[in-house]
């Protein structure tokens, strides 16, 4: 019998923490994951995880052991994709989860440039604003928006974007010019995220809660019902781009914008990483730091 068989798959159930985000993370079936598992603790004569119906947790022995194989398994699966890297024929899929308009304006474009380069990379976007565990969905990496407080993702920042206010000629000369931000307790707002806006008064941060007339996490909605007149909404600028060259919103209470929102990739910790997908987070932290320029 194969004295390395199971290492693998012991290996990922300790890093995803269960048996079925172990078998999606290796492209196997759950039972195959703990009979390899099962075979490897009876050569071992050890129990290596211990199980209840919702949660497998690492043994003292299956902490040890971990610590001792991941590296040889680093090593190899490095040694492995090295080859890959080095003939020049990265091939195989990248799955990204992201939303909002920052995936049409910026993260596609950005990916077809990828694409460009690695023809042999397949890309697949899940549009999709849950905060999803990266490892059950079998995502490589996900743009997320904001603070990112999951200790269990590692976070690059992409790109910070400045904010900016707007409404309708209509919705103004309906309701009225807003003129500081406590004026917006009076006004219809909408809201693509947090019902509370950060503004900038005499130097300091100031958050107000707004008066929702409408919440949608998808940006284009929101500009949408914008555009025609339903309230005011308050963005990054970069979502107003093309209705503000239209003349179709306009600027307000611009002295008291609050900083730009900022926008991370943000991917799980691995013992090993494929070069496929490190090379696109490469690729996406160096295009968006020359865009940022």
């Amino acid at each position: 019998m194969d004295s390395f068989e199971g290492i693998i798959e012991f290996a990922a159930v300790a890093e995803t923490g269960g048996f079925s985000a172990a078998a999606k993370q290796l492209g196997c079936s759950t039972s195959h994951v703990s009979r390899q598992i099962s075979r490897l603790e009876e050569r071992l004569g050890s129990t290596l995880l211990t199980r209840s119906t919702r949660l497998v947790s690492l043994t003292d022995s299956g902490i040890v052991y971990y610590q001792q194989v991941k590296e040889l398994i680093v090593g190899l699966e490095q040694a492995n994709d090295t080859i890959n890297a080095t003939q020049q024929h990265l091939s195989g899929n990248i799955k990204v989860s992201a939303a909002g308009g920052f995936v049409e304006y910026y993260l596609a474009p950005a990916l077809m440039e990828f694409s460009a380069l690695y023809p042999n990379i397949t890309v697949e976007i899940d549009l999709n604003s849950r905060l999803i565990n990266l490892n059950e969905e079998g995502v490589d990496f996900a743009i997320r928006y904001g603070e990112v407080s999951d200790s269990n993702l590692i976070a690059k920042k992409l790109i910070s974007r400045p904010l900016m206010a707007v409404a309708s000629q209509s919705y103004l000369e309906k309701n009225g010019t807003p003129k500081h931000p406590a004026h917006l307790k009076d006004h219809d707002c909408l809201v693509a995220n947090k019902e509370t806006w950060e503004f900038i008064v005499d130097g300091k941060k100031e958050f107000i809660t707004v008066n929702r007339r409408w919440k949608s996490n998808n940006a284009n909605i929101i500009l949408e019902a914008c555009i025609r007149g339903l309230g005011i909404a308050y963005m990054p600028k970069s979502t107003f781009e093309q209705a503000l060259e239209n003349k179709q919103v306009q600027p307000i209470l611009e002295p008291f914008w609050g900083e730009g929102t900022n926008s991370w990739i943000v991917y799980p910790h691995k013992r090993f990483m494929p070069v496929r997908v490190r090379t696109s987070i490469d690729f996406l932290i160096d295009y968006f730091a020359k865009w940022g320029k």
